[in-house]
């Protein structure tokens, strides 16, 4: 599955969506938008976009399986799946904010192969190959060499339907604002973690995340020489629910923060 004819395809399928997802943000309107749940928003365009990513993924890898956001395909494959975000984003993308992204990662007997992270607004076109390296814009890219919290940039997620560990999570940010550059949050795991892996950010956590929030962008990071665990050190990050990405030389130190003041 890294044959460059393959990888070719897939890029090229992942950017024909993003230009209808760039298209789409100037038309979008409130009547279009629904709720799944407490602030979990979807519109058509979600919906469209991952329909073409199924049938392309498809045609192009047969046989393979989906894990998608909006079960749009809940075909599983033997060897090969799909974990497919077509939007990550929807409320920046319907606030006509540049922050979003698609994310895509292929998996081989649960294993991350690959992982593609696209914003269209922005023309960054992220991806990784299993121990092949990973690529911004076919340019190899590397995680952040600092290693000092005090002069680390951290990105992080809001917590916006699960609040019971809201006071907990309200601890580390306000420890990470006092002993850090800063904290960002792009309002997309995907990006969050692309970021980290560019040596934008030093580190990025969050939790009650879904598979297709991080799996292509956890690869990312670990193919640009970053660290990804659960919360607690492990490493069933994609499926876990609580994820830190980190440079590496800060992940011990954030996973401490994080672990004096979160119930795991």
């Amino acid at each position: 599955m890294t044959d460059p004819n393959f990888l070719q395809g897939v890029i090229a399928l992942i950017t024909k969506v993003g230009a209808f997802l760039k298209e789409e943000q100037t038309k979008i309107k409130a009547k279009d938008v629904d709720s799944k749940s407490l602030n979990s928003l979807v519109t058509y365009v979600d919906k469209k976009a991952e329909e073409f990513l199924v049938s392309g993924l498809s045609d192009l890898l047969p046989g393979s399986g989906f894990i998608a956001e909006e079960g749009t395909s809940t075909k599983t494959g033997e060897v090969y799946n799909w974990i497919i975000d077509p939007l990550d984003g929807t409320t920046n993308f319907i606030h006509q904010l540049p922050m979003y992204s698609i994310s895509v990662a292929l998996t081989q007997n649960q294993e991350l192969l690959l992982g593609f992270v696209y914003l269209p607004h922005l023309n960054e076109f992220f991806y990784a190959i299993k121990d092949q390296g990973a690529f911004l814009n076919n340019t190899p890219i590397a995680v952040s060499n600092q290693s000092s919290i005090n002069e680390s940039l951290i990105a992080t997620g809001f917590p916006y339907y699960d609040f019971e560990r809201l006071t907990e999570y309200q601890q580390t940010l306000s420890y990470f604002l006092k002993n850090t550059r800063g904290v960002r949050r792009m309002g997309s795991a995907a990006i969050d973690l692309a970021y980290v892996a560019a040596g934008k950010f030093e580190g990025f956590y969050e939790y009650n995340l879904n598979p297709w929030d991080v799996a292509a962008g956890a690869l990312i990071v670990q193919e640009a020489g970053g660290k990804v665990t659960q919360f607690d050190g492990g490493d069933d990050f994609v499926f876990g629910r609580s994820i830190i990405a980190s440079n590496h030389s800060t992940h011990q130190k954030i996973q401490e923060i994080i672990h004096e003041r979160i119930s795991i």
